[in-house]
């Protein structure tokens, strides 16, 4: 294995963990409705546990309001009743097969919360990240054939990688932030 190739795995690991917190930042409220918000929700349907949106499709017509519509009208006291019970403080209301899921306005306090969530799951992302560095710095340090001055090369470039993936992440943690606080 080359550095080459190992830079390039580590930046693909690296990149892999910002997609991963982009789409937890998604599920995370703003101030208006986005159907992502309900894509960590899980349905007991069928004798198992399955994503919301293998279940029913979510659509956002408001800026408050969500629609959830079950692909099985069967289905739809299971959607409501995970729903209520997920962590995202929502009071679906059923209503002829389809769910409405209205948006109460936040408080500065949910707001606060939520900014703590996002700081959380930031820090989680991070953490992936340097994860992914410090794996590929051990496969440089353990190279054989490869000079010294190479590998330094190598571990500089690293850094370099690392550190511009930290920085989207602090960029994507600073917009999603404004658009929680965001009255």
């Amino acid at each position: 294995m080359s550095t080459s190739q190992i830079l390039k795995d580590a930046k693909a690991g690296m990149e892999k963990a910002l997609e991963n917190s982009k789409k937890e930042f998604a599920g995370i409220r703003s101030g208006k409705a986005s159907p992502n918000m309900l894509d960590t929700i899980k349905v007991e349907a069928y004798g198992s546990f399955l994503p919301l949106n293998q279940v029913a499709s979510v659509s956002a017509p408001e800026p408050r309001i969500l629609l959830v519509t079950p692909f099985d009208k069967g289905q739809a006291k299971a959607i409501e009743k995970a729903i209520r019970e997920s962590d995202l403080g929502l009071d679906p209301a059923h209503q002829n097969g389809i769910i409405r899921v209205p948006l109460p306005s936040m408080t500065e306090q949910r707001r606060k919360e939520l900014v703590k969530i996002l700081h959380k799951l930031a820090e989680d992302g991070k953490i992936a990240i340097r994860h992914a560095r410090t794996d590929a710095r051990d496969k440089i340090k353990k190279l054989d054939g490869v000079s010294e001055d190479e590998k330094k090369s190598a571990e500089k470039e690293l850094q370099k990688v690392h550190d511009d993936e930290i920085a989207k992440l602090e960029a994507l943690l600073k917009t999603k932030e404004a658009e929680v606080m965001a009255v």
